[in-house]
């Protein structure tokens, strides 16, 4: 659940906000509307780690959607499963 407090509520509840955002992403608003963020430094290191991570997996997911379409076009795929164990079985005869 989202954690929000007022902008009055950092002079206020200042204990009380500083202890949620020990805990998650604490939202400030001002006006009624968003205006700050506020969290640990614990959990913004880890945003940030699972933020690169995700990118990381995002680029990977397209160079294998990349070199899958390449293979396509330049015909190196196999049809049915008879076609996939035989070329797996060369391919690993060829590795070891």
């Amino acid at each position: 659940m989202t954690t929000i407090y007022s902008s009055a509520a950092l002079k206020t509840r200042q204990r009380e906000v500083k202890d949620a955002a020990l805990h998650d992403v604490v939202h400030i608003t001002e006006n009624g509307n968003g205006a700050f963020v506020l969290m640990s430094e614990e959990i913004f290191e880890r945003r940030l780690q699972e933020a690169a991570e995700g990118a990381t997996y995002e680029e990977r997911l397209r160079a294998c959607l990349r070199n899958g379409r390449a293979d396509i076009e330049e015909g190196r795929y196999v049809e049915g499963m008879e076609a996939f164990s035989d070329a797996l079985d060369k391919r690993l005869a060829r590795h070891g």
